[in-house]
C-alpha cells in the first residue's frame, strides 16, 4: 500500500491549485451526501506559511456552484475552546458574505467541516454532524417551513437555512474502512488508500497526491512537518499526564491530612489545577524558547496573554 501526502499538508500548499479541486470535491461529495461542485476558493485568514505554522489550524474557505460557502478546517493540536471557535468561524462568514443593506434572505448557507486530529469532547463516534432545529416545548413538534418559504428558499426543512457543523475526529477511526466516508477517514488519519477504495475523490489523491512527485526539498519539508507535530502531541500528553498524576498525589496528601470527605475533594481538585497549571507554564516556556506565536501558545496551554508574557520578562530577566 502506497502512502500519500498528509491532507493537512497537501491543503496548505497543493489543494488550493485549481485542477486539485477534484480532491476537496470528493471529500465534500462523500460527507455531505450530494455532488459538490467548487467554484471558487475565498480568502482564508490562517493560510499562513511560516515556519512555526506547522502547529496552527489549516483552514480553507470554498464557494460551491449553489453559492453556499464551505470552511474546511484541520486542527492538529488540542484546544479546549474549539467548540466555540466552530461556532465563531461560521458565525463570522454569516455577516462578512452579505452586502450592507441587503434583506436576511440574502444570508448565505455556511458548511463547517472539522477535521480534528485529537480527542474533541467525549462521544463514541468518529463523524458527527450538527444543525440547528426548533422543537416545540410542549408538544415537541419540529417546526416546519410554510410551503411559500420551501417554494422561495428552495428547502424543504428550516435547519438548511442555518449553518451546518461536520466534526471528523480521525484519531478515532480504528476499524476496516466499508463505506466511502469510512474510506476518506482512513487516508485522513493514516495517509494512506487500500486499492479497493472507490470513494470520489480519492483517485484524484492517488493521482497527485503521491510523495514521489515531491521534490527533494519538498519532501525534506515534509517530514520535518510530521517530525514536529509528533513531538508536540507526545510532549503535550506526557506532560498533562505527569501534571494529573502529580495533582492527583498532592490532592490525596492534603485531603488526608483534613480527614475530611470535603477536604479529599477540594484538596483532589486543587492538586489537580496546580499540577496542571505548573505543566501548562513549562510548555509555554518550551514553546516561547522555539518561537512559536503567543496565540499558538495561548491556544495549547489556556494561559492568558498575562501570563505568557511575564514568563518570557522572566526567561530574559
Amino acid at each position: 500500500m502506497e502512502n500519500y501526502i498528509r491532507f493537512d499538508w497537501a491543503m496548505k500548499r497543493l489543494l488550493r491549485n485549481k485542477a486539485n479541486f477534484s480532491v476537496l470535491e470528493g471529500l465534500l461529495t462523500t460527507l455531505l451526501n450530494e455532488k459538490i461542485t467548487i467554484q471558487r476558493l475565498l480568502e482564508s485568514e490562517s493560510n499562513q506559511e511560516d515556519e512555526f505554522d506547522k502547529y496552527n489550524r489549516v483552514d480553507m474557505l470554498a464557494e460551491d456552484s449553489k453559492g453556499e460557502l464551505v470552511l474546511i478546517e484541520v486542527q492538529n493540536n488540542n484546544e479546549y475552546a474549539y467548540f466555540q471557535r466552530m461556532l465563531f468561524g461560521a458565525s463570522k462568514l454569516v455577516t462578512e458574505y452579505i452586502n450592507r443593506g441587503e434583506g436576511y434572505s440574502k444570508v448565505r448557507k455556511v458548511y463547517s467541516i472539522n477535521i480534528v486530529y485529537f480527542s474533541l469532547g467525549h462521544g463514541k463516534d468518529y463523524v458527527y454532524h450538527g444543525k440547528t432545529e426548533f422543537r416545540g416545548v410542549h408538544e415537541h413538534d419540529l417546526l416546519d417551513l410554510t410551503p411559500f418559504q420551501k417554494q422561495t428558499f428552495k428547502v424543504d426543512e428550516v435547519s438548511q437555512l442555518y449553518p451546518e457543523y461536520y466534526i471528523l475526529k480521525v484519531n478515532d477511526f480504528n476499524k476496516v474502512a466499508k463505506t466511502p466516508l469510512e474510506e476518506w477517514i482512513y487516508y485522513l488519519n493514516t495517509g494512506q488508500i487500500s486499492e479497493s477504495a472507490q470513494a470520489p475523490g480519492l483517485e484524484a489523491v492517488r493521482e497527485r497526491l503521491k510523495l514521489d512527485r515531491m521534490t527533494k526539498d519538498e519532501l525534506a519539508a515534509y517530514y520535518r512537518h510530521l517530525d514536529n507535530i509528533v513531538i508536540l502531541k507526545d510532549n503535550i500528553f506526557t506532560e498533562r499526564e505527569e501534571g494529573r498524576a502529580e495533582g492527583r498525589a498532592e490532592g490525596r496528601a492534603e485531603g488526608k491530612a483534613e480527614g475530611l470527605a470535603l477536604g479529599r475533594a477540594e484538596g483532589l481538585q486543587e492538586g489537580i489545577l496546580e499540577g496542571q497549571l505548573r505543566q501548562n507554564r513549562e510548555n509555554a516556556m518550551k514553546m516561547l524558547n522555539l518561537g512559536i506565536p503567543m496565540e499558538t501558545i495561548q491556544s495549547i496551554t489556556g494561559l492568558s496573554p498575562q501570563e505568557i508574557d511575564k514568563l518570557k520578562n522572566n526567561n530574559n530577566g
